[in-house]
């Protein structure tokens, strides 16, 4: 059984989303309610990239300034980055400054063209690898799956840089592919009712 915890409003949740307060909001309405909009999944996936060996707490506390530095992760855009928007976000201390993740998001922002041009979008591309239920794993017990694994596969033979398995399934998780709210959380219910009634695109 995965573990819950009471929140200070009494509500039980996920153990990790009651470690720090900013959790509580991004737990309660956003992490694993399934999302079909392009820009949002890009960013997510972008966001995850530059949790590799960080915290998402930390991630998470710079999400706005991120949003700021990369054109609102609008990947049509951030596809136009150049050297020089490089140096600059080297020099943003509001962001993590990792010259490999940040030319990967622009690299990766090339790659999302090519998929929605290949793909008719980048939904529809993900929405794919969603698990079968009876393939999904008890929650906040796995940090990979074979779906993670077989979407990062996939991505890396179109291009795309530092979406290893663990980051996928960290992303799959975030975005409703799999419902990983524990049992007994507040949350899981209603991310259940979201998923019986989201269509995924085709």
């Amino acid at each position: 059984m995965s573990k819950v915890t009471l929140g200070p409003d009494g509500l039980n949740r996920c153990n990790w989303s009651n470690s720090a307060p900013e959790f509580l909001d991004y737990h309660d309405s956003e992490w694993g309610y399934p999302v079909d909009d392009d820009q949002r999944l890009f960013e997510k996936l972008c966001l995850e990239s530059f949790q590799s060996g960080l915290s998402w707490r930390t991630i998470l506390n710079k999400r706005d300034n991120f949003r700021s530095a990369f054109a609102e992760f609008d990947f049509n855009r951030v596809a136009q980055f150049t050297e020089d928007d490089v140096h600059r976000l080297l020099h943003d201390a509001g962001i993590i400054r990792h010259r490999g993740k940040i030319q990967a998001v622009i690299n990766n922002a090339k790659r999302a063209q090519e998929m929605v041009r290949s793909e008719g979008s980048i939904a529809a591309y993900v929405w794919r690898f969603e698990p079968k239920p009876e393939n999904c794993l008890e929650p906040q017990t796995a940090s990979t799956s074979a779906e993670s694994i077989a979407m990062s596969k996939d991505l890396k033979k179109r291009g795309w840089k530092f979406v290893g398995p663990t980051t996928v399934f960290a992303f799959m998780q975030a975005m409703g592919l799999i419902n990983d709210h524990a049992h007994g959380c507040c949350c899981r219910v209603r991310a259940t009712e979201q998923r019986r009634q989201f269509v995924p695109p085709s």
